[in-house]
């Protein structure tokens, strides 16, 4: 009999809000994020298959990529867990991609054009920290991203709902 995967990721509320306020960043934001990760089966044996053919392939709930952890991780309470842990934990994943996200929210400039900072973490968190600054500059976003924040908005009631908070994200621009 086939496992059914569960890709409901309302069921990480606990640790989304938990870590979100730890690192301070919004925990709609952060369930967002993982409601748009949510695209592909997070079943670990599966996933160490793919990144035994895919080395450069991304782990966990949070869909998170060796280098991003890495540099995450460093001087945090997780420093000495293995990215690779990422496949087995979701508790582990949601804390990286909440300290991912202020990483990144560290790095955006005080008046950015056209997106709020939600949108521009997201874009970051899925297109990389340079690319959420050519974004916050003004650059308009690939068919890629945009199509992730398309996800974002709406995924966006449903992980307000699943976090129990009321922040919004401007519907459109």
């Amino acid at each position: 009999m086939a496992k059914v995967v569960n890709t409901d990721v309302s069921r990480l509320a606990g640790p989304v809000r938990e870590h979100a306020g730890a690192a301070g960043v919004n925990p709609v934001l952060l369930m967002a994020i993982l409601a748009n990760e949510s695209y592909k089966p997070h079943i670990p044996l599966l996933e160490r298959a793919w990144q035994k053919l895919h080395r450069d392939s991304a782990l966990g709930v949070a869909n998170m990529h060796r280098g991003a952890y890495e540099r995450t991780r460093r001087g945090r309470s997780f420093a000495r867990r293995s990215w690779k842990e990422l496949a087995h934990d979701e508790s582990l994943a949601v804390e990286a991609a909440a300290w991912h996200l202020h990483d990144l929210a560290a790095r955006l400039p005080g008046r950015a054009s056209g997106f709020t900072d939600d949108e521009l973490l997201a874009m970051g968190y899925n297109a990389g920290a340079r690319n959420m600054l050519r974004f916050a500059r003004g650059t308009r976003p690939g068919a890629q991203a945009q199509a992730y924040l398309d996800r974002l908005r709406e995924h966006w009631a449903q992980a307000r709902d699943a976090v129990g908070t009321s922040s919004s994200v401007r519907a459109g621009n």
